[in-house]
Formats: structure tokens, C-alpha cells, sequence
């Protein structure tokens, strides 16, 4: 039964027994018959004229229940750019906001999931890829060694030098995946203390020294007399600063310069690293921190990592609190930077 008709059944039942208990009560006043068919006729009337307004009433709601049911099964259907039109009495608009509300979730939370699924199969194809490569590579070489092909010492041994190099990259990559996955399932004990960023700075610089040697790079340090310590676990802040640095020695020209800056920033302190290569296209930005992106899209063994670099400084950075990005010009150059709440008493 429709909620209309149920309705106008409730109503005319009542209007019935409103009539029977009125025509028997003037039965028993002491009225004359003319006056009792006019009392009986009028109240009629009324009975009559309330049940066709009781009709006319009904059918907004029913037209508003109506509209509600057709986007419900336009919404089954797997559209959700829709929306009912809030009108009608108060109930109903308010039911119909919470509809179109509801369908807005609904619409975000799918868009989420095909986005996250579509981010789950470009994650495996670029794991496989990458595991592969090496493999193949280790493959082939012993292959080659098990076949007694090699015969003088120096091919022997540049043979198996690769095989170490590329044993050396497959284990750097489940590493790092390791790390991304520990990081983002927030496995690893966070316990951040106040630390001086300079410092950090300096040993990290340090240990770059032969790979800036390599290149001739020249580096500048800008730093301002006091610095406030940040809250951060060393470790963790000193693989962002690594992972970075890296990134910049990597694209940077040689004898060229790379700039390491630190400063307070409202309560933040920011550190930036700066370098002078080829810079990143403005679309490169906005994509360069997801996993295994990489703007080099060839996947020679030359062409740098496997592209979690950025991925997992991203993690460590967000999981301390604060925030990290890329200032960018084609041509210009880059400057990483991130922040870290400041240190306070």
C-alpha cells in the first residue's frame, strides 16, 4: 500500500467515526427534523471538504517520496551526480538534504576507492618492474658464468661485480619498500626529542663528501646565528636530509652549487635543499611525490632509484607534524624543503 492511500485511509476512517459519533449525537438532541438535516448535511460537508483537503495535501509528499525513490535507484545504478531537490514541508527538505549529503559521501568515498585501485595496480606494476630488472640482470650474468663462457680474469670479475651492483639495488629496493610500508602502517617506535637542525646538517653533508668531490660541487651552508631546536628523531630526519641531498647532487651540473638553508619560520623551522639542474616542469610537481614516480621515465639502471625516495621523506616528515614540497623552474633549478614544529619549553 502507498503511503498516500495509506494516509487518506487513516484520514477517512477518522472523518467516519467523527461523522457517526456527531449523527448520533443529534439524534438524541432534542432538534427538528429540519434542523437535524441541516446539522447532519453541514456536518457532511465538512467531513466532506476536509477529506478533499486531506487529498491535496498528500500529494507533495507524495511527489517528494516519489523523487527520492527514483534517485535511490539511479544511485544503485552507479550514478551519484545527483541530487533530490530540497522542497516540500521541513521533514522532507531535511530528509532530502541529508539524501543529497549522503550521496555526496557516497560519491567521494567510490572515487576514493577507484583512485586507490588504480594506485594499487600502478604499485605492483612498478614493483614487479623493478624487482625484475635486477633479477634479470643477475640472471643472465651467472648464466653466463655457469656456462664457462668467460674466460679471462677481467670479464670474470666485471661479471661479477655487476651481479654484486645489482644485488646491492634489488636489496636497496625492498628496503625501501620495507621502510615506506613500516612508515605508513606507523609500525616504528616515534619518539621525537629536541634536536639542533645544524648539526644534523653538517653530519649528514659529511657523509656525502665523496659523491660532491666526485661531481665538484660546490656547497654553501646558510644558517642563522641561533637556531631553535626542533622536535624530530635524528635518525628519521637525517634519511629526509639524505634522501634530498641525494636528489640534488644527482641532477645538479658539474662544479655546480648546492645550498643547504635552515630557518624559523612562525613555529616552524624550515630547511631547504637547493641545487642548480634542469629544474622540474610545473605538472612534474604535484605528481613527483608519490611513490615510484619518477620524472626520468626510462628505467635504465643509470637513471637514479626506483623513485620511493620522496615517497618515504614525505612519510617521515608528515609523520613528525610538518609539511614538505618543491619549489621549482624549468631550467632554474630546484629547492626541496620541509618544516618541523620548533622545540618548545
Amino acid at each position: 500500500m502507498k503511503l498516500r492511500t495509506y494516509l487518506l485511509l487513516s484520514s477517512l476512517t477518522g472523518i467516519g467515526v467523527l461523522l457517526i459519533c456527531l449523527f448520533v449525537s443529534y439524534s438524541k438532541m432534542l432538534l427538528s427534523i429540519e434542523q437535524f438535516y441541516w446539522l447532519s448535511g453541514i456536518t457532511a460537508g465538512v467531513g466532506l471538504f476536509s477529506f478533499i483537503l486531506q487529498y491535496v495535501m498528500t500529494r507533495p509528499l507524495e511527489r517528494s517520496i516519489a523523487r527520492i525513490s527514483e534517485q535511490t535507484i539511479t544511485i544503485a545504478e552507479g550514478d551519484f551526480d545527483t541530487e533530490v531537490p530540497v522542497i516540500g514541508p521541513r521533514e522532507f527538505k531535511l530528509l532530502a538534504e541529508q539524501f543529497n549529503g549522503m550521496s555526496l559521501r557516497l560519491k567521494e568515498s567510490f572515487d576514493n576507492l577507484h583512485h586507490s585501485e588504480s594506485a594499487r595496480r600502478e604499485l605492483i606494476a612498478n614493483v614487479s618492474h623493478d624487482l625484475r630488472t635486477p633479477l634479470a640482470s643477475i640472471q643472465a650474468f651467472v648464466e653466463a658464468l655457469e656456462d664457462d663462457v668467460i674466460k679471462d680474469e677481467e670479464t670474470f670479475q666485471r661479471y661479477l661485480n655487476t651481479i654484486r651492483l645489482e644485488t646491492k639495488r634489488l636489496a636497496g629496493l625492498i628496503h625501501d619498500l620495507f621502510e615506506l610500508s613500516s612508515l605508513e602502517a606507523k609500525g616504528e617506535l616515534f619518539e621525537p626529542q629536541p634536536c639542533h637542525a645544524d648539526e644534523l646538517l653538517i653530519s649528514t653533508l659529511e657523509s656525502f663528501s665523496f659523491h660532491l668531490a666526485e661531481k665538484r660541487l660546490a656547497v654553501e651552508i646558510d644558517l642563522p646565528d641561533k637556531l631553535p631546536a626542533a622536535m624530530m628523531v635524528p635518525a628519521q630526519i637525517k634519511r629526509v636530509l639524505s634522501n634530498l641531498l641525494q636528489n640534488a647532487i644527482q641532477y645538479s651540473p658539474e662544479e655546480g652549487k648546492i645550498t643547504l638553508s635552515a630557518a624559523e619560520e612562525g613555529r616552524c623551522l624550515r630547511i631547504s635543499v637547493k641545487d642548480e639542474g634542469e629544474g622540474i616542469e610545473a605538472a612534474e610537481t604535484t605528481r613527483i611525490f608519490e611513490r615510484f614516480y619518477r620524472i626520468d621515465k626510462s628505467r635504465g639502471k643509470n637513471n637514479g632509484g626506483a623513485g620511493l625516495g620522496l615517497a618515504i621523506a614525505q612519510s617521515i616528515v608528515e609523520h613528525h607534524g610538518g609539511e614538505i614540497g618543491v619549489l621549482s623552474t624549468k631550467g632554474a633549478g630546484s629547492c626541496f624543503w620541509f618544516t618541523l614544529p620548533i622545540y618548545s619549553n
